[in-house]
């Protein structure tokens, strides 16, 4: 699965975006942006949830922190992260190449509203050292993702 089914999923349905592959590990946010020389905002971390019964992936800007209060308030009910292999295995995906493509389950997908300030914006693709380069819009269009507000806001000094 993972980089190959991403591979796959993208050629179906955004065949115009290439798959950025390097050398080195982009397994974490600051790994991310020092490999591919961006500001840590702009990697679009995708992380794995659990409300209720309801799994749901929620990618959000790599400097961004989760506000506990807005999910609750957006999923209607207290989120709690899944553990690292149960995220490999709804994803298909490893930790450190989580994304929103090419999933082995089809899960509800929410991209928080703090992506929006970047003109593009870096998620993995499938694999701890690939990624792709798109604007957050396409990453809307590509994935039939929803917007929310889940992310505490940016501080000047962040």
């Amino acid at each position: 699965m993972s980089l190959e089914s991403v591979r796959a999923h993208l050629a179906v349905v955004a065949p115009d975006i290439a798959i950025i592959e390097l050398d080195t590990s982009t397994a974490t946010v600051s790994l991310a942006a020092e490999a591919h020389g961006v500001e840590p905002g702009r990697i679009a971390k995708t992380l794995a949830f659990r409300i209720g019964e309801e799994v749901v992936l929620v990618v959000a800007r790599g400097d961004a922190r989760i506000d506990n209060r807005k999910m609750k308030d957006t999923f209607g009910g207290k989120a709690k992260m899944l553990p690292a292999d149960e995220v490999v295995e709804l994803t298909g995906h490893p930790v450190g190449g989580v994304c929103p493509f090419g999933l082995a389950t089809a899960l509800p997908i929410c991209l928080d509203s703090s992506l929006q300030g970047f003109d593009d914006v870096l998620p993995a693709a499938g694999a701890v050292h690939s990624a792709v380069r798109l604007t957050p819009a396409r990453l809307a269009e590509i994935t039939g993702g929803r917007w929310v507000d889940v992310c505490q806001a940016m501080t000047a000094d962040a």
